[in-house]
């Protein structure tokens, strides 16, 4: 961990964007919403569950229509499939959570740097950020909670006591934590006005053709899964800009130091698809989720067939910033977790470049 005394480079959080403030952590105020022209004749349990975002399933959403809690024109709807008109004026009141405060857990947490204001974590991958749908237990929050008690920031709402911005489950790598909400609100405006610095390592399927570049691509969600995110002209998708440079080169593979100049929604991954190369092993945007070494030992046997890497090859290695109360530049740094750098020693025996 270091300090570092100039200035740095604008850029944003990582490709998931910065949690802001304001809590919209398992909807607390009824949410009113007035349906535009291109959202016409979707289903209603779809267009609700779409203004909720990840913190509620659709069966969730389903439930609360049936209800009668989700109203059409100041009428209860009862029926998911409803289709929602042009200027619809929608009423949407969700019920309260079934888990209110995460339960601290002693889970193990590598902590590059802590004081009394904020800490960064090496966050390790199949790890969720927040307990949401589906995962209420094992997440970093947690985590944090056991390691923190109530030394966290909770102007985000307890699901999310702490964190100031968001990594995939399967990416690993550094996160900041606000031990305060003073800390968290001026952490959090850095991400904003893009004074944060966040550089990743790739494993990418594929060769890029330049040594660096940039890809420049909007982004919106995928009009039939909302899981992905799509590069799309449409007017309504949002600016995306990417940097990479590429660190060392394989038949067939590139390794690749990537920094997103703006904070969106898997970004780094969907760039380097559309540039014809995913992140290795990233199921959602390539299409597998391990890498095996069969992959590059052709007719190896099967007993000998490892599991090189089991999760998108994706890590957020190094973050920079402002420190809220002492004005430094930290510096933090994590270090490539095992099952890339297996995957780097078996790429460098097995597919040394040409």
């Amino acid at each position: 961990m270091s300090a570092a005394d100039d200035t740095p480079v604008e850029l944003p959080d990582d490709e998931i964007e910065a949690v802001p403030i304001v809590s919209s952590v398992r909807l607390r105020e009824p949410l009113e919403l007035v349906v535009m022209v291109k959202s016409e004749g979707m289903r209603l349990d779809q267009y609700v569950l779409l203004h909720l975002g990840a913190d509620f399933s659709r069966s969730e959403v389903q439930r609360a229509i049936e209800a009668g809690t989700v109203k059409a024109n100041d009428r209860p709807v009862l029926k998911p499939a409803y289709k929602v008109r042009k200027n619809d004026r929608l009423y949407v009141e969700m019920p309260a959570p079934v888990h209110e405060i995460p339960v601290p857990e002693n889970i193990p947490l590598h902590i590059i740097y802590e004081d009394d204001w904020l800490a960064v974590v090496n966050k390790p991958h199949d790890m969720v950020v927040h307990p949401a749908k589906g995962n209420w237990s094992g997440t970093l929050v947690n985590a944090l909670q056991w390691h923190f008690r109530e030394h966290l920031s909770t102007g985000n709402g307890h699901l999310r006591a702490g964190i100031v911005h968001r990594l995939d489950k399967d990416t690993s790598g550094v996160i900041l934590i606000a031990k305060d909400d003073v800390t968290h609100r001026d952490l959090s405006m850095q991400f904003e006005s893009r004074k944060v610095f966040k550089e990743y390592v790739s494993l990418a399927a594929g060769e890029l053709e330049r040594d660096s570049d940039y890809v420049e691509g909007a982004l919106k969600m995928h009009p039939h899964d909302r899981l992905r995110m799509v590069v799309s002209t449409d007017p309504d998708a949002k600016h995306a800009l990417t940097y990479y440079e590429v660190l060392e080169r394989f038949r067939g593979f590139t390794l690749v130091k990537v920094q997103p100049r703006t904070g969106r929604t898997h970004q780094i991954r969907v760039h380097l698809q559309h540039v014809g190369c995913p992140v290795l092993a990233d199921k959602l945007y390539g299409g597998r989720d391990q890498f095996r070494l069969s992959d590059i030992v052709p007719g190896l046997p099967e007993p000998e067939n490892e599991v090189l890497i089991g999760r998108q090859a994706l890590h957020a290695f190094r973050l920079r910033f402002r420190h809220p109360r002492t004005e430094q530049w930290i510096e933090a740094e994590a270090p490539l977790p095992p099952d890339m750098r297996r995957t780097l020693d078996a790429l460098r025996l097995h597919r040394p470049y040409r």
